[in-house]
């Protein structure tokens, strides 16, 4: 068996020299690995200059047989000429067997130090990015995201039965699957970095916060005391999930107070018009 399904080191000019011994045959079969290399490549344009020769390790996989009986293995190497191939090499790896003419192994083009190499796939769930879901996009969960968790929580494989199914639509209103800790968690960060966290430049000029807002919407759950939704039509953040730190300038309890000429003060109070109603 041989190890030259591995990428092999491509032999500097100084090892192009014929071995001695066992393998000579092999190293002077030049033309019968250019011939299988061409036969590969389908052009013989794309095989350029021989590169030389190295030796590859027989390892037998029977007990009783050394690797000595299997014979011997050597790989020729010739420069790639396809395009897109720049710095490839084609190799070509010969067998011998003991007293008998040279076989072709295999043929492979291998990367050397300076070949242009595809980037390392990443999967498509690393990938993604926000923004990147478009109309007519759908994007599957996998069945370990790690933001999700069965509605139910269950030490056995009751969520293959169709009965702990219906229990799990029924806890989770519906959903199979709610957020996890982690979900939570990783949620909560993005939205107090956001635009509309606390940090913002509109909330470090507001005068309140949205805790404090008649038109914050808290956020079911876990999240009651820490997450809303704001419901300002005038707002910035009109719509969008907001922290109770946040603020903006259309709190409802803020109004301006004329102070003589001096710029209007922001009063962190309600006031009503009583002009058309009696104050009891």
């Amino acid at each position: 068996m041989s190890d030259s399904e591995q990428a092999l080191p491509v032999p500097d000019e100084a090892s192009a020299t014929a071995p001695s011994g066992p393998v000579s045959s092999l190293a002077a079969a030049v033309e019968l690995a250019r011939a299988a290399a061409v036969d590969v490549a389908g052009d013989p344009t794309a095989v350029g200059e021989h590169r030389g020769t190295s030796t590859e390790t027989v390892v037998s996989d029977l007990p009783d047989v050394p690797a000595e009986a299997l014979g011997q293995l050597l790989t020729h190497h010739f420069a790639a000429s396809l395009p897109g191939y720049v710095g490839w090499t084609w190799a070509v790896t010969l067998a011998g067997a003991p007293g008998g003419e040279p076989t072709l192994d295999e043929v492979v083009l291998l990367p050397g130090d300076e070949a242009l190499l595809a980037p390392e796939w990443v999967p498509w769930q690393e990938r993604l990015r926000p923004g990147d879901l478009s109309v007519g996009d759908v994007l599957p969960s996998t069945e370990d995201d790690d933001r999700l968790v069965p509605a139910y929580l269950v030490d056995d494989d009751a969520a293959d039965d169709p009965a702990a199914r219906a229990v799990a639509t029924e806890i989770g209103l519906g959903r199979e699957r709610v957020l996890s800790p982690r979900g939570r968690s990783q949620a909560v960060a993005r939205w107090l970095t956001g635009d509309f966290g606390p940090d913002s430049p509109m909330a470090r000029q507001a005068p309140g916060r949205c805790g404090t807002c008649g038109f914050f919407l808290p956020l079911a759950g876990v999240l009651r005391q820490s997450i809303g939704a704001c419901s300002n039509a005038y707002a910035p953040a009109d719509g969008r999930v907001v922290p109770v730190e946040y603020g903006c300038g259309a709190h409802s309890q803020a109004t301006l107070v004329d102070s003589g000429g001096a710029p209007a003060e922001v009063v962190h109070t309600a006031r009503y018009d009583t002009a058309d109603f009696d104050v009891i």
